[in-house]
C-alpha cells in the first residue's frame, strides 16, 4: 500500500540573487506568551536572519511545506523551510527525506526502529526500506495573517 507523503516546492537562490545583511533591532527584554509586561526601550542588538537561521550557506535551500501533515508542530501548507543539507540529522529532528521518489517533511525516528513520523494523527507513520535524506530542517515560518 502506497502512504501519502506531503510535497513540496523548492526555491533556491544564486549567490548573486541572495541579499545583503540586513540588520534589524532585536529588543533585550523578551515579549511575555502570557499576561503582558511594560515594554522596554532597551535595543540588545542588531539581529540579521541570515546569520540567525543560517549556519551553512552553500548547505542550505528554502523550500515551501505543502500539506497538512505537520500541523501539530505548527508547520502549515505554504509555510517556508529552512533546510541544512550539512546537517546531522538527530533523533526528533524535523527532516527532508526522499520516499517512494517524493519528497516529505516528518519528524525522524531513529530508536527503536526508523521512521518518519508526521504530526497529525490522519496521516500514517512511514517506515522506509531505505532512508534518503535532503537535510534537517532548522528554521521555518509563516504569516501570522489570516491565511487567504
Amino acid at each position: 500500500m502506497k502512504q501519502p507523503v506531503s510535497t513540496s516546492r523548492m526555491i533556491m537562490l544564486s549567490p548573486a540573487e541572495r541579499p545583503s545583511a540586513l540588520r534589524i533591532p532585536l529588543f533585550a527584554d523578551r515579549c511575555a506568551a502570557g499576561f503582558p509586561s511594560p515594554a522596554q526601550d532597551y535595543v540588545e542588538a542588531e539581529l540579521d536572519l541570515n546569520e540567525l537561521c543560517i549556519t551553512r550557506r552553500a548547505a542550505t535551500f528554502f523550500v515551501r511545506a505543502s500539506g497538512s501533515s505537520m500541523e501539530e508542530l505548527g508547520l502549515y501548507d505554504g509555510d517556508v523551510m529552512i533546510v541544512d543539507r550539512a546537517e546531522q540529522a538527530a533523533q526528533g529532528d524535523i527532516v527532508i527525506a526522499e520516499v517512494s521518489g517524493e519528497f516529505t517533511v516528518k519528524r525522524l525516528q531513529l530508536h527503536p526502529q526508523v521512521a518518519l513520523l508526521p504530526m497529525n494523527p490522519a496521516y500514517p507513520v512511514i517506515y522506509p526500506e531505505e532512508l534518503q535524506l535532503l537535510g534537517v530542517v532548522t528554521w521555518f515560518f509563516h504569516s501570522t495573517r489570516a491565511r487567504r
